[in-house]
């Protein structure tokens, strides 16, 4: 390969086409699904035990948020409010407690960010697990409110790591075809968690003593060790080693996911050549992969539409979900059956997470991302405009539809979001991209819920379902972005995104535009800008 010439700012190389590599690319996009699983069936384990860490983030995201619908919860950690005479966490405690933990998961973040490309994602995984289990103890033993905050603080840290290392390996282990599944199955570990949450909830409610809320507190000690067992055994991501320069580790790692015998045409020398292949094109097409690469050239649009997607989960309604129960009692609905709608509801979108990796399979990410956003902007103004009406009549039809909303995010915006934002970053700065797209999530979301705990306060804005009005507003500017800046990155390999992004590729475009990557006037024009 050619070497960069110093004496010139920007100069122009080219990638030497591959024939190992050329050949497994062919062969990854003319895989079947069924063909995939066979040939991947460890990678798809692998990734499963290693995404099951969200299941932990998604049980305590939607446990505040149904513990502030508990008598028991707020008589321990709230105040009697004089004018009902029932007993509630402040509106600004709730935000403390909900954002302590989206600040945790930044600093979580953040960690992650710099530790994973250096010591890889099962060490980094292992330690953040191990860090979880000791936290927990805090959440347990609160004696008061402030503690329970500096425990969701804690707590949050290794969320925040959970939350890109789980998406990151799932996207390397996998061929192009299980991509999609393994990617939108950390939203469905997401969701399951929040219906454990839900049903814990649901059986300790009526409970008369402090088990009420320390139960489900202690239900977290349940998942920590047997992760971190398999954690601990599963191989690295094959594109880490390569990104290491440590060609036989890559090779190693990629035996261990895979099933060679089941499949004639797998050669793992042609997949190992296609990573490297991959990782030459993008160290030609940008500067490196410090953070402020980020932001620049190319790197800059992808991390705008990484970033951009991950904050749409937070603004186009989604608070509600998490703040389902307590939603539902400020409608006019009994606490128990709002309980019991919140289970129901979760459970369909543990359905409608299933049902989107067959729904990816015929249709494009783009096309799923814009029909589910506008879907839910048109469920918020329903429920908006029925909130005017007090009647028992129009508290169900609300809960049925917020339980439509549920389903319909869960079928489409949820699960398609983590698909996204694992293909559209490179694999140099996917690490960082997603750090920082996280992040952006984490930031969003201490704003929305601090904005939600007020809108359904009592004693602040006490707007009950008429919140749905604002945040289809916020869910109306996703449609529009959705629309003009969201390229479809289905059936294309990493290097195929590579070039359509450097080519500037509009987003409406990507899905037909042809570019042969392992030609060379593909890639004849790539430029290469000497490093800092």
């Amino acid at each position: 390969m050619a070497e960069k010439q110093n004496q010139h700012p920007i100069a122009t190389h080219l990638v030497a086409p591959n024939e190992e590599a050329q050949h497994a690319a062919v062969d990854e996009k003319q895989m079947s699904l069924v063909q995939a699983l066979k040939l991947y069936p460890k990678a798809v384990g692998w990734s499963v035990v290693l995404s099951s860490t969200l299941i932990m983030e998604g049980y305590d995201l939607a446990l505040l948020g149904s513990l502030y619908g508990s008598p028991q919860f707020n008589m321990r950690y709230g105040i009697l409010n004089s004018k009902t005479g029932k007993w509630s966490v402040p509106a600004n405690w709730q935000s403390a407690l909900s954002n302590g933990a989206r600040a945790g998961e930044v600093i979580g973040l953040i960690i992650n960010g710099f530790v994973s490309e250096r010591y890889g994602y099962r060490k980094t995984m292992t330690g953040a697990l191990l860090s979880m289990t000791a936290f927990i103890f805090i959440l347990f033993f609160a004696p008061n409110i402030q503690t329970l905050v500096i425990g969701e603080v804690l707590c949050g840290i290794p969320w925040g790591m959970f939350q890109t290392l789980t998406t990151q390996y799932a996207s390397e282990v996998s061929p192009v075809r299980l991509r999609p599944i393994l990617t939108t199955f950390v939203n469905m570990c997401w969701v399951m968690g929040q219906f454990i949450a839900a049903g814990v909830n649901r059986g300790c409610v009526t409970r008369g003593d402090r088990w009420a809320y320390r139960i489900p507190f202690a239900i977290q000690w349940i998942w920590p060790l047997p992760i971190m067992i398999g954690v601990m055994l599963a191989p690295e991501s094959p594109w880490w080693h390569v990104r290491r320069g440590d060609r036989e580790g890559a090779r190693a790692a990629l035996l261990r996911l895979t099933s060679p015998e089941k499949d004639s045409n797998f050669n793992a020398d042609e997949t190992i050549a296609m990573i490297e292949h991959t990782n030459e094109l993008e160290k030609h097409m940008s500067e490196g992969t410090k953070w402020t690469h980020l932001f620049k050239g190319t790197d800059l649009r992808r991390t705008e539409i990484v970033c951009f997607t991950w904050i749409a989960q937070t603004i186009c309604g989604t608070n509600i979900m998490g703040y389902f129960a307590y939603f539902m009692q400020k409608a006019g609905l009994p606490t128990v059956q709002s309980f019991n709608m919140s289970m129901i509801s979760l459970a369909l979108g543990l359905v409608g997470t299933i049902g989107s990796w067959f729904l990816m399979q015929h249709f494009g990410r783009r096309t799923i991302h814009l029909i589910g956003s506008a879907s839910l902007f048109t469920i918020l103004i329903i429920v908006g405009s029925l909130s005017f009406s007090h009647t028992s009549a129009s508290n169900w039809a609300i809960g049925g539809l917020l339980i439509l909303f549920v389903f319909i995010y869960d079928f489409t915006i949820g699960p398609v979001t983590y698909s996204i934002v694992s293909e559209m970053s490179s694999t140099r700065l996917k690490a960082k991209t997603i750090v920082l797209a996280r992040a952006s999530y984490n930031i969003s979301n201490i704003v929305v819920n601090v904005l939600t705990n007020y809108q359904l306060g009592e004693t602040n804005w006490n707007w009950g379902a008429k919140t749905a009005y604002f945040w289809a507003g916020t869910c109306a500017v996703v449609v529009v972005w959705a629309a003009f800046r969201l390229p479809e990155p289905r059936g294309r390999t990493y290097a195929e995104l590579d070039l359509l992004f450097e080519r500037g590729v509009s987003a409406r475009k990507f899905a037909v535009t042809k570019v042969g990557v392992y030609d060379a006037p593909a890639v004849k024009d790539v430029k290469v800008r000497e490093k800092e």
